[in-house]
């Protein structure tokens, strides 16, 4: 059995590798709905570019539903501050999100030019919009959220909606989008051939420069910022206490573990550097190596945020001294162990099967495949 420190630091890692496989395998249906209404330019187009994830997108949730499952079950502060503090964005996900379902169930029930136009748009508001909202809820991170604490624990929200929409959230918010834009359009490139592809390595080669211009300027600014430093020892092995630490701003605080760590900037240059190997893989046609240089971009962009927040998952503005860490924020020991071993048993069973769908679905979608199974395919 794991001692309580050595659960909480797993548990960190456990919940950013379900982030990042989120961002990995659903992010890349994301993208491609993104995409979609601006590289398929006639109906027959665009039903071949829904088809190279209709099999899979339903499967590719489970990082998603998982994820929150985790964060609910090992950070339950963090989860019920989170919800509160943004609860209109994330039923502005929410709602977003209604349209994937319905979208890809409907879309083709109707032989209609408008009826499929609409949920073309509808495809790309229910992908693009979660992809900048959850950039954004990073981007607040950094900046710090208005909550505190009482004594009994309480939480209260002292901010609004529009208070997160901050330039610097943004900013963030348009990282993440074109971060998601760079996978999607890898994975359709890969399944695609002809003048749809020519047109996906077209978008997603812009996308991977914009994320690069956007993640470097995020980076050069959060230095600007004062982020937050623990200021009091805190024992990693006690039991969680909100209240009993000192928490203190100071300007450029959020890269003390990046000057602590130099080997931490590692996750940085792959950010930086996998986006435009990708953007090469992808010039001279080497779509299945751009895909996977894709997904370590996007591993890097994700850990550098992690590396940064450290030990920090929720800071507060308010009273820095409520800021949620991974020491104080998390379930009890024995919650802990018990969840590790659901990981172990489920998650390879979840890679077993989604390695064994995507090796059985795989080759290049074509209009010959769509005309052939018209009545079948999305």
């Amino acid at each position: 059995m794991f001692d309580y420190e050595t659960l909480k630091i797993m548990w960190w890692l456990i919940v950013g590798v379900l982030l990042i496989g989120f961002a990995i395998m659903d992010g890349h249906d994301m993208g491609v709905c993104t995409l979609l209404p601006f590289i398929g330019k006639n109906d027959e187009e665009r039903r071949l570019i829904i088809n190279t994830i209709g099999p899979h997108w339903e499967g590719n949730q489970v990082w998603f539903i998982t994820a929150g499952g985790a964060l609910f079950a090992a950070w339950p502060m963090v989860y019920a501050t989170a919800f509160s503090g943004f609860y209109w964005a994330l039923i502005a996900v929410l709602w977003a999100l209604f349209f994937r379902p319905v979208g890809f169930k409907y879309r083709s029930m109707i032989k209609d030019k408008r009826w499929r136009n609409a949920w073309d748009w509808g495809l790309f508001f229910g992908s693009f919009v979660p992809a900048v909202v959850f950039g954004v809820a990073f981007g607040n991170l950094f900046l710090g959220v208005p909550f505190s604490f009482d004594n009994n624990l309480l939480s209260t929200y002292t901010g609004n909606f529009w208070q997160l929409l901050s330039p610097f959230a943004i900013l963030c918010g348009l990282v993440s989008a074109t971060m998601l834009i760079m996978q999607g359009g890898t994975y359709l490139a890969h399944r695609t051939e002809g003048v749809i592809q020519i047109r996906a390595i077209r978008y997603t080669i812009l996308s991977a420069i914009m994320m690069v211009i956007l993640f470097v300027g995020a980076g050069f600014w959060v230095q600007t910022l004062d982020g937050y430093v623990l200021a009091s020892t805190i024992d990693p092995a006690s039991l969680p206490n909100v209240l009993g630490k000192e928490v203190v701003s100071q300007p450029g605080g959020w890269m003390t573990n990046f000057a602590t760590y130099p080997v931490a900037w590692v996750f940085p240059a792959l950010g930086v550097l996998m986006a435009l190997v990708t953007a090469m893989l992808l010039k001279i046609g080497k779509t299945l190596t751009a895909f996977v240089s894709s997904s370590i971009a996007v591993l890097g962009v994700i850990m550098t945020a992690g590396i940064a927040l450290f030990p920090f998952i929720m800071p507060s503005s308010t009273f820095p001294n409520s800021s949620l860490t991974i020491w104080d924020s998390v379930s009890s020991h024995l919650t802990l162990m018990i969840m590790l071993y659901a990981v172990v048993i489920f998650v390879p069973i979840i890679l077993v099967y989604t390695s064994w769908a995507y090796s059985v679905m795989r080759g290049k979608v074509t209009a010959a495949y769509i005309r052939e199974n018209d009545h079948t395919l999305y």
